[in-house]
């Protein structure tokens, strides 16, 4: 059965200035079934909700709230009321994991929240980046932190997952199948070039180039065939494009919808 199709609406986020109404019927228009809010702007987090649903857009999950610190949840548990959510997000930056010193202490602080949230009727879940798929005595960041965080669900954004081209995608889905309910797909590729560090001596350093679904390098048809059963939503996240972002949008859905890789409304 194919997944329903989502947005990241931080990738339209330039056009949320004046608010999100022309957003929503855009998206809804395209055939999305459902979005990710990351941030409200100047809106009520129920005047958004209502917006939503009034197009027929599901809200499937959010980046706002956003956990961040154990005995800091309170407000958090009540925007993700107010947006009939069951689940809510956290997520790190790179020293959180620079380290395995730093992973532990991390999975800590994981573990703390994930226990108050599930008292509250929460599940917790955890977006990545590409830094958590760096190697530690050859083994991925992620996976030792999963090993840390028994009972966390994970959101796979799995263009990041790569750490900028060195992984496998597919692979690391796999690695996190049993525990996947969110899929992020953004697509490009990952220029190279040789540069020099701090201390003189030539690395490679690897950019990102990032393009509507189907037109990079991304396995997307492997990846959804690989995609668990728990997995609720595919959702398309461009933090940047090389084209308009709306168009970029419009592409990606039409590139899941034709190739008969996700569901849409249309």
């Amino acid at each position: 059965m194919l997944k329903p199709i989502g947005v990241q609406l931080y990738s339209l986020r330039d056009l949320t200035v004046s608010g999100y109404a022309s957003v929503l019927k855009a998206v809804a228009d395209i055939g999305y079934q459902c979005v990710e809010p990351a941030g409200f702007r100047n809106t009520r987090p129920s005047e958004f909700k209502k917006m939503a649903d009034d197009l027929g857009l599901k809200i499937i999950s959010s980046h706002t709230p956003w956990a961040r610190q154990a005995g800091t949840l309170g407000e958090i548990m009540e925007i993700a009321d107010i947006l009939q959510l069951d689940k809510i997000v956290c997520g790190y930056g790179p020293d959180q994991f620079k380290d395995l010193d730093a992973i532990k202490a991390t999975a800590d602080n994981t573990n703390a929240m994930r226990e108050t949230l599930a008292k509250n009727g929460f599940t917790l879940f955890q977006h990545n980046h590409d830094f958590e798929f760096g190697r530690i005595d050859g083994k991925i960041k992620y996976e030792i932190y999963k090993e840390l965080c028994p009972g966390l669900k994970f959101e796979m954004d799995c263009f990041w997952s790569t750490n900028r081209g060195r992984e496998n995608a597919v692979e690391m889905l796999k690695l996190f199948a049993d525990s996947t309910i969110l899929l992020h797909l953004k697509d490009g590729f990952h220029p190279q070039q040789i540069v020099k560090n701090a201390e003189g001596k030539e690395v490679v350093e690897r950019g990102v180039d990032l393009r509507p679904l189907g037109t990079g390098d991304l396995p997307i048809k492997d990846l959804i065939e690989a995609t668990p059963d728990s997995v609720e939503a595919i959702i398309v996240e461009l933090d940047f494009c090389n084209i308009d972002m709306m168009t970029a949008i419009e592409m990606s859905y039409k590139y899941l919808v034709e190739n008969k890789l996700a569901a849409g409304n249309k």
